[in-house]
């Protein structure tokens, strides 16, 4: 059996973020058990400065990309059939929100500590995407701690203080050293790097041929 390292940079106000990790999950499963793989996340800010309020994500995607109203719903509509190809739903409405995921990745980078990160990741993505909770109440995003087996209390504790700031901000300074503009970005055994929401077959072909190269060095 082949053995990869996974390294995931991504936000979770990125939907192309989840797309891209449902169809490696599915990438993975098609070619297990000869091969397998350890996956970790790493952060990521589509939008450091947002406020904690947030703002309507109609409103920013038009700001921000230059897009009409139109242009705006006509990526949503596409979006959310990609996501349904992928396993994944996207509710999108007028009320959808753009947030400051500043908190979460905290909470991500925490949640190492007890082999919960790719469980707790995949809820907030559940949470904001599908479930349309608004991540930037602090009530919700325990709840989604508490949904997938951590502790509230202690993720209240962090919360309410700056614990976890400087791995967060380290790992940002280290995406960018490695060249890491946008996400999501697959980092393999920290040689090799897949970037966007690319379909499973496009996921198999690479990770057969690292994993071929890796074998034969």
């Amino acid at each position: 059996m082949s053995q990869l390292k996974i390294e995931i940079v991504s936000d979770v106000m990125c939907p192309w973020c989840v797309v891209g990790y449902k169809n490696l999950e599915k990438a993975l499963s098609e070619l297990s058990p000869n091969l397998n793989a350890e996956i970790s996340w790493h952060a990521f800010e589509l939008n450091p400065s947002m406020p904690t309020e947030g703002q309507n994500l109609s409103e920013h995607i038009m700001q921000k990309y230059g897009q009409t109203e139109q242009q705006s719903e006509e990526n949503r509509t596409r979006l959310t059939e990609i996501g349904k190809q992928a396993g994944f739903e996207f509710n999108f409405d007028q009320n959808s929100i753009m947030i400051n995921s500043f908190d979460c990745h905290r909470l991500l980078s925490w949640s190492k500590n007890y082999q919960k990160q790719t469980a707790l990741k995949l809820a907030l993505f559940k949470a904001h995407f599908s479930d349309k909770i608004y991540l930037n109440d602090e009530e919700a995003l325990l709840k989604v701690v508490s949904q997938v087996g951590l502790q509230v209390a202690e993720a209240k504790g962090i919360l309410s203080s700056n614990a976890y700031v400087d791995e967060v901000r380290t790992e940002q300074e280290q995406a960018q050293q490695m060249g890491v503009s946008s996400v999501p970005t697959f980092i393999i055994n920290e040689k090799y790097a897949i970037n966007g929401g690319q379909a499973v077959e496009t996921f198999k072909q690479a990770l057969e041929q690292i994993s071929a190269e890796t074998q034969s060095a």
